[in-house]
């Protein structure tokens, strides 16, 4: 069979749980094809994007009218029945059809039997389109912006979730509240890891360090508030904040009105950067938070990383974050509360011997649960079950 991965846009810095299973994919022999829907927008990719060898093929989005579109449309006459089907889509733009016509094509010309959507928004609109028109399954990993952010319009998550092959989803909690809310049985198959090129090492001594997104569910405005109590009662430490994005001037207030000299934020760095800065780290903060839309994390990329990297963790209770660090891999501070942040920080910074037992049972709750190539062979599973039930039929 041959799996055609849809995604929004291909590469994002911040996916690499994507880059690494169609790594694990290609590695057991399979053949991929990857489909984006929008254009890239960073600057910064991971250095793995180079070890890919399957096509990225983008499926046009920006064509303006009738008169630029119609010639796509009317080779829709090439899929039987597709011109009827097109009314099963109520949930769908203009724009959407569009693409999941034009992705049907690409996967009858490629041979491609299965279609796998990242995220319940965009990309799981346009592969179950896809898929119909094409006459093959389709399923979707759901993470967590796509399950429990209040977006502005309707993505019509229910329906999607109804209709697909499979539905995965990357933690237990979200798995129990999908079952919950939807009726319907999802699979957890946590994101994977490729622990092979990320050896562990004993924590480093320099300061701490945090790396995402500069956005309010990433939490770095409860972390340097933590600072700021730290530095006013004495101690004096060090935070380098990794990445960007829209809330990067109103940390850079916060920084100052603080008088927080040791705290810098460096913008987005290359992926051998950001593991760099992890080993030398003396502990990583992750201080997510659910954003006043809902949006959330589900299981950080950055914690699995560092986790696995040996650099030990104070992360907060937030969706999946608890089944990987509980105590004893890691720390847990109270959400969204500085100080409860500030005394975890603190306590590993003070105590080297807790940060190499943190340390090294982290690193063994990785190789446990979150090796890609264990997940990715669970997903292929799935994939391969839909087809044989398929080709029974």
């Amino acid at each position: 069979m041959t799996i055609g991965y849809v995604v929004k846009r291909y590469p994002r810095f911040s996916e690499t749980f994507v880059v690494n299973e169609i790594l694990a994919h290609e590695a057991a022999g399979r053949k991929l094809e990857i489909f984006a829907l929008r254009s890239v927008e960073e600057t910064h990719f991971q250095d793995i994007i180079s070890r890919v060898r399957a096509s990225v093929t983008r499926i046009p989005d920006r064509i303006k009218g009738i008169d630029e579109s119609w010639p796509q449309l009317a080779a829709i006459q090439s899929i039987p029945g597709a011109w009827q089907r097109l009314t099963e889509f109520p949930e769908a733009t203009g724009r959407d059809i569009l693409q999941g016509v034009l992705l049907a094509q690409e996967c009858r010309a490629r041979g491609v039997t299965h279609l796998h959507a990242h995220f319940g928004t965009v990309a799981s609109t346009v592969a179950r389109i896809a898929a119909r028109l094409a006459g093959i399954t389709w399923s979707m990993t759901l993470h967590a912006k796509d399950i429990f952010m209040d977006y502005a319009e309707n993505r019509n998550l229910g329906l999607k979730i109804r209709d697909a092959a499979a539905v995965i989803t990357v933690s237990d909690f979200n798995r129990d509240f999908l079952g919950r809310r939807f009726g319907r049985d999802v699979t957890r198959i946590y994101n994977g890891m490729d622990l092979a090129g990320m050896p562990w090492q004993p924590p480093g001594t320099a300061g701490i360090v945090a790396v995402g997104r500069l956005v309010e569910k990433k939490g770095f405005h409860i972390l340097i508030e933590a600072l700021r109590i730290l530095h006013a009662g004495g101690r004096s430490t060090t935070c380098r904040i990794i990445g960007a994005g829209e809330m990067r001037a109103e940390l850079a207030a916060q920084i100052e009105a603080s008088d927080l000299t040791g705290v810098t934020l460096e913008g987005a760095m290359p992926q051998a950067d950001v593991v760099a800065a992890m080993r030398s780290a003396a502990v990583l903060a992750c201080p997510c938070v659910v954003g006043d839309d809902g949006n959330r994390d589900g299981m950080p990329t950055v914690l699995l990383e560092a986790m696995a990297l040996g650099c030990p963790v104070v992360a907060t209770p937030v969706t999946g974050i608890p089944e990987l660090v509980d105590g004893t891999t890691g720390l847990l501070a109270r959400e969204g509360d500085a100080a409860s942040l500030a005394d975890a920080l603190a306590r590993l910074l003070d105590d080297d011997a807790l940060r190499l037992r943190q340390s090294k049972a982290a690193r063994a709750r990785i190789e446990a649960d979150y090796d890609v190539t264990c997940s990715a062979a669970a997903l292929r599973a799935i994939f391969d079950g839909l087809q044989s039930v398929r080709g029974a039929a």
